[in-house]
């Protein structure tokens, strides 16, 4: 049995089952043991979890009714103890518990922390993935807030030293890291640690302009809000941005046969951690398409696989790929911008604020047009959809300007500019459906294979028209649940399918959210 209180209290049977407990009582009583697991709870003890300040008159016999409620939905007399001191225990390892594991796990990542960076990131993963809401969240109050302000902390504290792992071990490219920080710098805005990895971030992805702005802002808050300056760290790495660092010297004298030219960067495309599967051939024209055209346009619903397929045919062109994720952009006029910074070239242009208005120097689509006209590059310009006249009218002027670019756009709409071609991308058949669903449950549980219920997986990869987005969130759920038991819950999609990667942008971790994207952009 499993037992889950890092959200609304569940518990699970061996196969992965969620068991009926009706009822708020009945809840709270579970979550209240599950917290103690291993351990026996006074009678006392659980009143105050289960009814707060608004007990029953005969609270223990109540509580004994409860009890006797709970073993029935658990399935016997052996899953809840009478303790010989009064009270009950839950019959459970603590592991058996998410939140005892979580805890586990948080430790572990912690010790592997300075050994071993990639193996913490992992472990923290793993260990924030078992948060599915507020924890305790059946728990009476004032209980609930008392035993949930521990937890909770710990959550933030793993997140951040997760985000510490992925900085130090490189497996996650620091660009990828930001939005997030980002997102817990504006919760926290006087967290120094947490202001230091956004510098750090920064200056690992190649952009010390902006984290010198982003320290700049720092110590503007600080001062504003505390009256105080920022502390050694941020000083340190505030000198360190200032500093450029010296190239370093070869051990011995170089010779002609060890002097090379520095080679031309390739690009800033970043290694996928999971397959490719299903768009073979799709990938085949692609590659065909980017020798001849120098405008090609992928249109598609959103999560239908345009990012990804867009990625690999870049990584395989013999140009340098640059790819521009424009889905952050909050205004069209941005985009140049992105462009600039995606090929690094943010660093040399730090305009002071004084400055009344861009010149032909300052302006970042001349400086884009300057860089570009004597290179040869290939620009993804990922979702352009809620940017299309913006995205439109810089690329056009960039294949008029600069003969050596070619551009691959993704968007939920063509461009509509002289010279593009526009290929749809669209669903996946059976066969190539059936493929990405047996990859994605295999990494959600070990051994799975469409052997197990083909027809059940036929179904699924049909009643959600061979969307690779939808597929790929309906296998995460295999981690609990059987195919046929997802297949039957699929009238209640939007739901259901809400297991997405932490890391993606929050558009693409349910399927609720890619549908809210698009209705958003409709006039």
């Amino acid at each position: 049995m499993r037992y889950l209180i890092l959200g609304a209290t569940e518990a699970r049977d061996e196969a992965g089952a969620p068991l009926p407990i009706g009822g708020a009582r009945l809840r709270a009583l579970l979550a209240a043991l599950a917290l103690r697991a291993g351990h026996p709870a006074s009678v006392a003890e659980l009143a105050d979890d289960v009814w707060g300040d608004d007990p029953p008159q005969d609270a223990p016999a109540a509580l004994q009714a409860l009890v006797a409620r709970l073993r029935r939905a658990l399935g016997g007399r052996d899953t809840v103890h009478a303790a010989a001191t009064g009270g009950y225990r839950l019959a459970a390892a603590r592991d058996d518990v998410d939140l005892h594991r979580f805890n586990r796990l948080a430790a572990q990542g912690d010790r592997e922390l300075a050994a071993d960076p990639e193996t913490a990131a992992r472990t923290l993963r793993t260990a924030l993935s078992l948060w599915r809401g507020p924890a305790l969240a059946d728990l009476a109050e004032p209980a609930r807030t008392a035993h949930a302000a521990a937890p909770e902390a710990r959550r933030s504290a793993v997140l951040r030293r997760r985000i510490e792992a992925d900085l130090r071990g490189g497996a996650t490219a620091p660009a990828e890291l930001l939005p997030e920080i980002e997102a817990l710098v504006h919760e926290s805005p006087y967290d120094e640690p947490l202001r230091a990895q956004q510098l750090r971030a920064l200056r690992a992805a190649g952009r010390p302009a902006d984290a010198l702005a982003a320290y700049e802002r720092t110590r503007r808050v600080l001062a504003d809000g505390l009256g105080t300056d920022p502390g050694p760290e941020l000083t340190a790495l505030h000198a360190e941005l200032l500093r450029p660092r010296p190239p370093q010297a070869p051990p011995d004298e170089p010779t002609a046969d060890t002097v090379h030219p520095p080679e031309a960067p390739r690009g800033n495309l970043r290694p996928r951690l999971n397959s490719f599967v299903g768009r073979e051939p799709e990938l085949a024209s692609l590659h065909g398409d980017l020798t001849r055209l120098r405008l090609i346009t992928l249109t598609g619903p959103g999560g239908s696989g345009k990012t990804r397929l867009a990625e690999h045919a870049a990584a395989a062109h013999p140009e340098p790929g640059w790819l521009v994720e424009l889905a952050r952009l909050d205004h069209p006029a941005a985009v140049p911008g992105a462009v600039l910074s995606a090929l690094g070239l943010r660093e040399n242009s730090l305009v002071a604020r004084e400055t009344p208005a861009p010149t032909a120097a300052t302006d970042p689509t001349t400086r884009l047009v300057e860089h570009c006209a004597h290179r040869s590059l290939l620009l993804v310009l990922d979702n352009c959809e809620h940017v299309v006249e913006a995205a439109a009218e810089l690329t056009e002027r960039l294949l008029t300007h600069c003969p050596g670019v070619r551009v691959l756009a993704t968007s939920r709409e063509r461009l509509a500019i002289p010279g593009e071609t526009v290929r749809p991308v669209e669903p996946l058949p059976p066969d190539p459906a059936h493929r990405l669903f047996a990859d994605r449950g295999a990494a959600a549980r070990a051994g799975f294979t469409v052997d197990e219920d083909p027809a059940a997986v036929a179904e699924i990869c049909a009643r959600l028209d061979g969307l690779p987005l939808a597929i790929e969130l309906a296998a995460a759920r295999l981690r609990l649940l059987t195919p046929r038991q997802i297949a039957d819950r699929l009238g209640d999609r939007f739901r259901l399918l809400t297991s997405g990667a932490r890391t993606v942008l929050p558009r693409q971790q349910t399927l609720r959210a890619v549908v809210d994207w698009s209705w958003d952009l409709l006039d």
